[in-house]
């Protein structure tokens, strides 16, 4: 019996076939093996031999006989039941079976209690059972106990590493949800650092159709496989219904009313959604209950702030407007906006302290150089100290203008080439809201330029290529003209005296005159000397 204990994989089946071995060792007419259920005040029958089947009966763990020995861990001998006033009647009575004598034995193993093997009426001689029968009872039934422990241990760990597996496999559908690291330029970037296998916090942003990015950032309430559920909810809520609702305020009260009709556990979520637009650098935000977000102003320590005017969402629907949440629209000129948990203000930097809205403040001016991607990772590296567990989970977004490409055009070194190239340049400084007399100006200057380049670096019409791009970097339009012809030294690119009334020669004069600025380079673009 022992041997089948340590080599079982199947605790049932051999704790039935010890306790047929005991009761046939023993000369019972029947076993029956019994184990306390969680809470400890019940005992159930996991199972019997003999006479009568009683498997999954529940008996008080404080009554009758059985319930003596668990209470006393003690084995017992009770020769005539009718003279034992905790003998319990109710179980002859249901199977119709005549109990006479009893033998019981606990389940135990050190302190642990864990049930109680009790056989009944033995066969042969008076049909009493003797001392020497309690004690081999007490010693298989220690056996029997270990078995179960060591068994109940290894179904523990099998149950651990399955949560861990599963919890595993949450935090990778986690991670998916989380939008893939864009291509540089981008004007949004974001960092999420879970403070256990799964996080509450999320962010998230895309391209709608008209050029504008949709984005947000929130905090759910609590922690573990609750808050990580209602996150994927809400992440799942925004990028459903952000797609087509592009009001910020309008947007947060359809989420929040599709959290208030199923959060339960008074949980709640904190969240930032907006919109930015990245050619005019303006952007929208709403903010349901969630830390101020910050502006901070470009090349200079200033900072606003932009607290929450109304609770966070799952809260109710009643204290949200008619018209959604407060939206709040400005235009970074080059600063960039930061959405933050308070896992970011609350985690402790090396001295103990915690790091606060003005340590992260202080953080973002002292990396300002760094682009927006490195940026977030220096700073979270200030509440990120070797060997210690985040206290909470740490997520920032950034938006931050970056140049938005307008125009671009490539033609061959011909002037007939060069009305197309006119044509689309007006066209696209008209969507940025050029007037027309700027317009003229720009693209006089364009043209002036090109037809430098075809008279004067290629030496004639031909069918090397003029590239034209045109960007926008916060609120200054960079033109920049590609040629391949050999270089020249650009320092002796200068425009003819005006004094020296000819035709031709004063094109450099123009682009001077009509441009804030001009710049002769020559480098290496594709492999190409340009």
């Amino acid at each position: 019996m022992v041997r089948e204990f340590s080599t079982s994989m199947d605790i049932e089946a051999t704790l039935l076939h010890a306790l047929d071995q005991i009761t046939d060792h023993l000369n019972a007419e029947g076993g029956a093996l019994f184990l306390l259920e969680e809470n400890g005040e019940i005992l159930r029958c996991a199972c019997c031999v003999g006479a009568t089947e009683i498997t999954g009966i529940r008996l008080p763990s404080t009554k009758g006989i059985i319930g003596r020995s668990v209470q006393s861990d003690q084995g017992t001998i009770v020769r005539d039941v009718s003279k034992d006033p905790d003998f319990n009647t109710e179980v002859d009575k249901e199977t119709g079976f005549t109990t006479k004598s009893i033998l019981c034995a606990p389940l135990s193993v050190q302190e642990e209690m864990l049930g109680a093997i009790e056989l009944i009426n033995k066969r042969d001689g008076d049909g009493l059972f003797a001392t020497e029968d309690l004690h081999l009872l007490e010693a298989l039934s220690t056996s029997a106990a270990l078995a179960i422990l060591n068994a109940r241990m290894a179904a523990a760990l099998v149950e651990q590493e399955r949560l861990k597996r599963e919890l595993e496999l949450a935090a990778e559908i986690q991670r998916s949800l989380l939008p893939t690291p864009p291509d540089e330029p981008f004007p949004v970037h974001g960092i999420n650092l879970p403070a256990r296998t799964v996080s509450g916090d999320f962010y998230d942003f895309f391209h709608l159709d008209d050029g504008r990015i949709a984005f947000c950032l929130g905090d759910v309430s609590g922690k573990g496989m609750n808050a990580a559920l209602l996150m994927a909810k809400t992440a799942s809520l925004f990028r459903a219904l952000g797609k087509t609702e592009h009001q910020p305020g309008k947007l947060l009260a359809r989420i929040n009313a599709e959290i208030c009709e199923t959060a339960a556990r008074g949980m709640f979520v904190t969240m930032v959604g907006g919109l930015f637009d990245p050619r005019s650098n303006e952007l929208c935000f709403a903010n349901a209950g969630h830390e101020p977000p910050l502006l901070h102003h470009v090349g200079g320590t200033v900072f606003d702030d932009f607290p929450a005017e109304f609770p966070p969402l799952g809260i109710s629907t009643l204290v949200v407007p008619e018209d959604g949440y407060p939206e709040v629209t400005l235009s970074l000129d080059g600063g960039t906006f930061y959405i933050f948990t308070d896992g970011v203000t609350e985690g402790h930097i090396d001295d103990g302290s915690m790091l606060g809205v003005d340590g992260f403040k202080a953080a973002i001016v002292d990396c300002t150089q760094e682009n927006t991607a490195n940026r977030l990772a220096t700073i979270v590296e200030r509440v990120m100290q070797e060997g210690v567990p985040l206290h909470d989970d740490i997520t920032v977004l950034a938006i931050e203008p970056v140049a938005a490409k307008i125009f671009s055009h490539t033609i061959s070194a011909r002037a007939s080439e060069l009305k197309e190239m006119r044509n689309g340049l007006k066209a696209a400084l008209e969507t940025l809201g050029c007037d027309a007399a700027t317009s003229g100006d720009i693209i006089l200057a364009v043209d002036e330029a090109c037809q430098n380049i075809i008279r004067h670096a290629y030496g004639q019409e031909c069918d090397e290529q003029i590239c034209l791009e045109v960007e926008r970097q916060d609120q200054t339009l960079v033109l920049r003209l590609q040629d391949y012809a050999e270089p020249v030294n650009v320092d002796t690119i200068r425009p003819r005296d005006l004094d020296d009334l000819r035709p031709g020669g004063l094109g450099t004069h123009f682009i001077r005159e009509l441009m804030d600025d001009v710049m002769n380079r020559t480098g290496i673009v594709g492999g190409r000397l340009v």
